[in-house]
């Protein structure tokens, strides 16, 4: 059983909050280096995987400031992490940005090319990758 109250799972926690800054960080990359060269969906493709090289990043030196206890460990971080992530996007989107449940929704069917699952994957799995190095 992990221990919520944990400091390192705390810090954890509160290392979360730069990602919001890294997701409009790659929105803006998005926006001014290529989604006018490109497609919607491909420019969306694009912005997935350069979200997941920025989460990379940023994740990979959070484990290497403080490398995690346990595979238990960096298992339920990254679970809260990607239940964080949902939370803020569809708060957000829906009720800041005031955007349809309908819109919020379309970048989740894989079968339409829309492959932002990879990033909530990325960023549920990052934790325990990066503590088995």
């Amino acid at each position: 059983m992990i221990n919520l109250f944990n400091p390192l799972f705390i810090r954890y926690l509160l290392a979360w909050m730069p990602m919001i800054a890294i997701g409009i960080l790659n929105g803006v990359l998005r926006e001014v280096a290529y989604g006018k060269h490109l497609s919607e969906l491909r420019a969306h493709q694009t912005s997935t995987l350069t979200g997941v090289a920025l989460f990379g990043i940023y994740i990979w030196g959070v484990t290497q400031q403080w490398p995690l206890e346990s595979a238990e460990q960096a298992i339920a971080i990254g679970f809260a992490w990607l239940v964080l992530t949902v939370i803020f996007e569809f708060s957000f989107g829906h009720f800041v940005a005031k955007l349809p449940w309908s819109r919020l929704l379309h970048d989740y069917n894989l079968l339409a090319g829309r492959i932002w699952l990879v990033v909530l994957i990325w960023i549920a799995a990052a934790p325990y990758v990066f503590s088995r190095f």
